[in-house]
């Protein structure tokens, strides 16, 4: 029974999707924590309903023990093994042009997992980016070369689809079982972000997610305010001592909290709240401006507490008031907002949902300080609302954690 209920929890859990990357370690440990709660929580209520049935806590807890090592060790095993190139998955990529160079243009290790190109289908009047020795002219059918190479994915990335598209073709692929995805959603899949050359109005329409609906669910802002209000017991001493070092550094002059106007969901303007990092007046000019790294309008305390990202704590009274959320895009300036809207198509977007404490982006990229780092952070932001689910945000509070104890603080 305990086995039975283990794997499916873990099949709802997603663990043995086909295309899911679990090189990560959190993602692993989150996604599997959760099955084993689930499956614990069943079998409680089993037992208690039916009062005949007894099984010893010694004996659960050593099932449990022993289900973490054993999986944990098998997983471990399994990916190594897929990750050969001999256990990739083999995609064939429909199109030699500019979707087809983006595909090519796939280098980095994470951005290739699990996947293995064999090579790019020439189409008649296509004008060719891939290298030469990239390119495939068939002379035969297009499911026959598929199945004698032992194609399991096709890609379409053709450019112009009015130009010699073997629709029928890919079609038969299809119905014979080898899966067919579009560029832009293969890219999506594997790089964990949304570029904004692939958007367009018509593909969001039309493709799951981006949905108001669920981002506004129930279920997130209970979370919210649970998780807020655990966080500030458990984080009320650490912001007494923080406050008092930000006053006495400052000879027990000024404020210790800073608030700031941000744009928050649809475009309204709200305070947020953050612990004082920086002198009193450090812009005497009025004009916004990025923050630096070694900015020396830092304090030495505020070097500290933005590190350990302890100046975001009071944030959690803005997740309590609802003006933001634990995890969604960063609450960006409205001066920013302004220039950055003008030039970044799409960027408005990202005020369709509550700003977050932490986000995919936050944990995906560096801090950013220039326009390049405002467009490579909402191809991350895009990316999130299109795929949100609870888990989703489990995972990004763990890697943010992860981030602040191991990896690096913020700027």
């Amino acid at each position: 029974m305990y086995t039975g209920l283990t794997v499916s929890a873990m099949t709802f859990m997603g663990m043995y999707w086909r295309h899911r990357k679990e090189s990560e370690l959190v993602d692993f440990v989150v996604r599997m924590s959760v099955s084993l709660v689930i499956s614990i929580t069943l079998i409680s209520l089993v037992i208690f309903t039916f009062k005949d049935l007894f099984i010893d806590r010694s004996v659960m807890f050593f099932a449990v023990v022993l289900s973490l090592i054993l999986i944990g060790l098998i997983r471990s095993l399994h990916y190594r093994i897929s990750d050969h190139e001999a256990s990739r998955s083999r995609v064939l990529v429909i199109g030699t042009g500019k979707k087809a160079d983006m595909i090519q243009e796939l280098r980095r290790k994470s951005d290739t997992y699990g996947i293995r190109i064999i090579g790019y289908i020439y189409i008649a009047g296509e004008n060719s980016k891939v290298p030469e020795r990239k390119i495939i002219k068939l002379n035969k059918g297009l499911l026959e070369y598929a199945e004698e190479n032992q194609v399991e994915e096709l890609v379409v990335a053709v450019d112009d689809r009015r130009k010699s598209f073997p629709v029928n073709e890919i079609l038969e692929c299809k119905m014979e079982g080898i899966e067919v995805c579009e560029a832009a959603d293969f890219i999506e899949r594997q790089i964990k972000k949304i570029r904004l050359d692939t958007l367009h109005p018509s593909s969001m329409i039309f493709s799951d997610g981006y949905t108001k609906a669920v981002m506004d669910s129930f279920s997130k802002r209970v979370f919210d305010i649970i998780a807020s209000l655990a966080l500030l017991t458990l984080a009320t001493p650490v912001m007494i001592l923080t406050a008092l070092s930000i006053w006495m550094e400052s000879g027990f002059k000024g404020t210790f909290i800073y608030r700031q106007e941000r744009v928050g969901k649809g475009g309204k303007i709200f305070n947020v709240l953050k612990f004082r990092s920086m002198y009193e007046d450090a812009e005497q000019s009025g004009v916004a401006q990025w923050a630096t790294e070694n900015d020396d309008r830092v304090t030495k305390n505020g070097r500290v507490i933005r590190m350990l990202r302890i100046d975001e704590l009071p944030q959690l009274f803005n997740v309590l008031k609802g003006d933001m959320s634990f995890v969604g895009p960063r609450p960006e300036r409205p001066q920013f907002v302004d220039e950055l809207s003008q030039v970044i198509p799409f960027y408005n977007l990202r005020h369709y949902v509550k700003p977050g404490i932490t986000g995919w982006a936050q944990i995906s990229y560096p801090y950013g300080a220039s326009e390049q780092d405002a467009i490579e952070k909402l191809q991350y932001d895009l990316f999130y609302i299109k795929r949100y689910n609870i888990m989703f945000d489990m995972v990004i509070l763990f890697q943010t954690a992860q981030a602040v104890l191991w990896e690096r603080g913020g700027r």
